[in-house]
C-alpha cells in the first residue's frame, strides 16, 4: 500500500479498523473461549485502497480471523496491510501463531486495536511481526475494541465473565407489577434491541423468582437470529423450577443451567436432569448463592459475557457484591403504579465508579449505558 501523509494515513487506519470492529460483531457470543476478532486486509496498487480479504473468528473459536482473511486474500496479501481488532496470537497450538502466519504471507504492515492480556500473547505477537520486518501500528480505536472485547478481557484478567445488568424501567421507576407476570414496559423497537444484545452474549441469568413469576423463554426471537440464543442460567438454590417451565421445554434448542445448592432435593434434580437441565453445584452464603464463586464456575465453562435480566433481588445482589461491570437501562414512557416493583437502580442512582458510555432512543423509549471505570 502506498503511504499517504500522516493525517491521511491515520484517517484510513481508523476507517478500516472501524470496519474490522463491525465485522468482529458477527460471531460475538459464539466463539467459545476465544474472542470474536475481525481482520481486514487492504492493499493499494496505485488506484486507492481496496479490501482483498476479510475474516472473523469462526464459530467455536477456530480458525482465527487472521487465517480466514489470509485465505480469502491469497497472493494479494503480499505487500498489503492487515487491520486486526486484537493483537495477533503468538503461541503455537495445532496451527502456527497468527502473527507468524501474517509475516509468512508477506503482509507489509499490521494495524492493531486492543492488546491481548493473555501472557502467551501480550506484546509477543507484535514482537514476532517486528522481528520479521513487518511495520506495526498499535492502539488504533483501542478503546472501542476493548469495549467490544470486554468479556474476553475480563475473563483473561479477572477469571470471571463480564456482568451486564439490563433492566427496563417505567416512568415511575418500576420494573414490573407484583403477581402479574411479565409487564410490557418498553415498545417493540426496544425489545428487538434487547434480543440483539442477547444474540451477542454467552448467557442470560435470572433468579428463580422471575422464572416462576414470568415463565420466560429467554431466547432470541429476531427473524434469522433464532440460532443465536445464548445459554440460560437460573439461580435456584432449592430447585423450585418446575419441569413444565418454558425454560425447560425449550432445552432442546438452547442450553439451560440451574445453579443450585449441592444439598438440594435429589429427586427434583434428577427429574430436571432427565429433561436435559445442566446443574452447577454452588456454595451458599447467608441463604444465598455465592455469586463470586458462581462466576468463577461460569468462566471455567468458557463464558465471557453474562446478562443479568432479573429480578430486583438478583440485581441488588450483584450490585451489592460489586460484580456488575456494565449497566444498561431502558426507560418506557408509561407508569406501572403503586402495585409496581421498585427498581433497585435508576439514572439518578448509578453506583460510584461508573461512567456513562452512551445514550440512545428506540422509538418512544430511552436507553442509557454505563461501564465500570477500570
Amino acid at each position: 500500500m502506498s503511504r499517504s501523509t500522516d493525517p491521511e494515513q491515520e484517517a484510513l487506519d481508523r476507517r478500516f479498523m472501524a470496519a474490522a470492529l463491525r465485522l468482529s460483531r458477527r460471531n460475538l457470543g459464539r466463539t467459545s473461549t476465544n474472542p470474536s476478532v475481525g481482520t481486514i486486509i487492504v492493499r493499494d496498487d496505485g488506484a486507492g485502497p481496496m479490501i482483498v480479504g476479510t475474516g472473523v473468528t469462526a464459530i467455536g473459536g477456530r480458525p482465527h480471523a487472521e487465517t480466514e482473511a489470509l485465505a480469502e486474500a491469497g497472493e494479494l496479501a503480499r505487500g498489503a496491510t492487515a487491520y486486526v481488532t486484537l493483537e495477533p496470537c503468538a503461541h503455537h497450538g495445532r496451527t502456527p501463531p497468527c502473527a507468524e502466519a501474517l509475516a509468512v504471507a508477506g503482509i507489509r504492515r499490521v494495524v492493531g486495536a486492543a492488546s491481548d492480556p493473555d501472557p502467551r500473547v501480550s506484546g509477543k505477537g507484535y514482537a514476532i511481526l517486528r522481528e520479521a520486518g513487518v511495520e506495526v501500528t498499535e492502539r488504533v480505536l483501542a478503546a472501542d475494541a476493548s469495549d467490544q472485547l470486554a468479556g474476553y478481557l475480563m475473563r483473561s484478567l479477572r477469571k470471571r465473565p463480564e456482568v451486564t445488568l439490563k433492566m427496563a424501567l417505567s416512568s415511575d421507576g418500576k420494573i414490573g407489577a407484583r403477581g402479574e407476570g411479565q409487564v410490557p414496559i418498553t415498545g417493540e423497537v426496544a425489545r428487538r434491541e434487547v434480543h440483539l444484545m442477547r444474540a451477542e452474549a454467552d448467557a442470560i441469568l435470572i433468579g428463580i423468582g422471575t422464572a416462576l413469576e414470568d415463565d420466560p423463554e429467554l431466547t432470541v426471537r429476531l427473524p434469522g437470529l433464532e440460532n443465536r440464543s445464548p445459554a440460560r442460567i437460573v439461580l435456584d438454590s432449592d430447585i423450585r423450577l418446575p419441569p413444565h417451565a418454558r425454560l425447560v421445554s425449550g432445552i432442546g434448542r438452547v442450553p439451560l443451567y440451574v445453579a443450585a445448592n449441592l444439598e438440594a432435593d435429589v429427586q427434583k434434580r434428577l427429574e430436571l436432569e432427565r429433561r436435559g437441565v445442566r446443574f452447577i453445584g454452588t456454595e451458599v452464603h447467608d441463604g444465598r448463592i455465592a455469586l463470586p464463586e458462581l462466576l468463577d464456575d461460569l468462566a471455567a465453562l468458557g463464558m465471557s459475557s453474562i446478562i443479568v435480566e432479573g429480578g430486583a433481588a438478583v440485581a441488588r445482589s450483584f450490585l451489592d457484591e460489586g460484580l456488575v461491570d456494565r449497566i444498561m437501562l431502558f426507560h418506557g414512557p408509561g407508569e406501572v403504579g403503586a402495585q409496581g416493583i421498585d427498581a433497585p437502580i435508576g439514572t439518578d442512582r448509578i453506583p460510584p465508579g461508573f461512567r456513562k458510555l452512551r445514550e440512545m432512543r428506540f422509538d418512544q423509549d430511552g436507553f442509557a449505558e454505563w461501564v465500570r471505570t477500570v
